[in-house]
């Protein structure tokens, strides 16, 4: 049985969770180019916010053991109306990239907190039996916001997309309001984050699976052009004058078919083994890429369907994957390993696929990405019949 104080800080971490999760922001590449930046200019804005994010990791961490959840949190929010009000007030380069430094120390003080505050309230009564159902209802409110957060960004296009940040900015308001209330001893803060390895562990560990593992640098490429292709398109719906209702439909229709996706996840694990389902999806991605040669803007909107689901399948592999690769010994490395290449692809993959977009045009640029892709894979599947045949 839950103690009322118990209950209380996990009412507030919710309501934390839905404001500071809250997707009113997604379509930030469209509101910078009404900013006036160009597809360079905006990939090197994402590129500094996950050097950031992986510079960051670490402090963050030691910051949340050196004062507490509630004061990170408050932080955390701060940072995010910081964010939001150099978007709506910056003309210039480089105060969008300050904008997205302190967006990227939003999402790193948040990051893992608002669960450690979670136990640790539960440790608190003796009650951590329940984390399982608290994590599970934690998971369904960020998936909800976020998922409305879209939707109203979606209505508020194209003109209104200003409003956006207003809205992000009165969220964070009401997650300081909310997180305020929070009380969780000193005493019962966990080793969530003291016992995070050093960035110079992580930099060693991911160095020498990314040097060893080809597989990994494909899955790598896959996350990478996924996620690009995810925020780019958002310059076809304004290059093609996609009304705010037909940016908002595709958008739920995005969020339908991903958990559709994940529902799936479970039954394609248990009829395929790792090897087939991870090379099923990077051929599934190949193809969709290869199918934007086309230049078919309803076509370009199906790839963007059908690569959002791929993305929201691949996670568990990649979380399986991981796991099986790094040694038992290692194993307190795993998200920090996950999280770092994922941020290295991106700061050099963003910039770069902006700039080709510029040169050659969105269609080519990703139908190229999926000939150079299908390339690496038939490479690295002649490599491992060559390694078969010399054992």
């Amino acid at each position: 049985m839950l103690s009322p104080l118990t209950r209380r800080n996990l009412t507030l971490s919710y309501g934390y969770a839905a404001c500071a999760f809250f997707g009113i922001n997604t379509l930030w590449v469209i509101f910078l180019q009404q900013q006036g930046l160009s597809l360079v200019e905006i990939g090197l804005c994402e590129s500094v916010f996950h050097l950031t994010s992986f510079l960051s990791e670490v402090p963050s961490g030691v910051i949340a053991d050196r004062f507490g959840y509630r004061p990170v949190l408050i932080i955390s929010r701060l940072m995010a109306i910081g964010h939001a009000l150099i978007m709506l007030t910056a003309h210039s380069l480089g105060w969008f990239l300050l904008a997205f430094i302190l967006q990227a120390w939003a999402y790193n003080l948040q990051s893992g907190t608002i669960e450690a505050a979670q136990y640790g309230s539960l440790v608190n009564t003796q009650a951590t039996q329940h984390y399982p159902r608290v994590t599970t209802i934690l998971n369904t409110t960020i998936e909800v916001a976020d998922t409305l957060g879209v939707v109203l960004a979606g209505w508020l296009m194209p003109q209104h997309l200003s409003v956006t940040y207003w809205v992000y900015l009165a969220a964070a308001l009401i997650a300081i309001l909310a997180i305020s209330g929070l009380r969780v001893p000193q005493r019962q803060l966990t080793k969530t984050h003291s016992a995070q390895p050093s960035l110079r562990t992580i930099l060693r560990a991911a160095t020498h699976l990314l040097v060893t593992q080809r597989r990994l640098r494909l899955l790598m490429i896959f996350d990478a052009l996924g996620t690009t292709y995810y925020y780019y398109f958002q310059t076809v719906m304004t290059a093609q004058h996609f009304s705010g209702r037909l940016i908002t439909t595709i958008l739920i229709a995005s969020m339908a078919l991903n958990i559709v996706a994940i529902q799936l996840t479970p039954w394609l694990q248990r009829h395929q083994t790792q090897h087939q389902l991870l090379y099923g999806l990077c051929l599934s991605m190949i193809m969709a890429l290869l199918s934007a040669f086309s230049h078919a803007i309803g076509l370009l909107v199906l790839i963007y369907l059908v690569i959002n689901s791929l993305m929201a399948l691949i996670e568990p592999l990649f979380s399986n994957y991981y796991n099986q690769l790094i040694p038992n010994g290692q194993r307190a490395t795993l998200l920090s390993v996950a999280s770092m290449v994922f941020s290295l692809a991106m700061i050099s993959a963003f910039p770069l696929i902006g700039w080709l977009i510029q040169r050659v045009g969105f269609a080519v640029t990703f139908g190229s990405c999926g000939l150079l892709t299908l390339i690496a894979l038939l490479s690295l599947y002649g490599y491992a019949r060559r390694r078969a045949v010399q054992h």
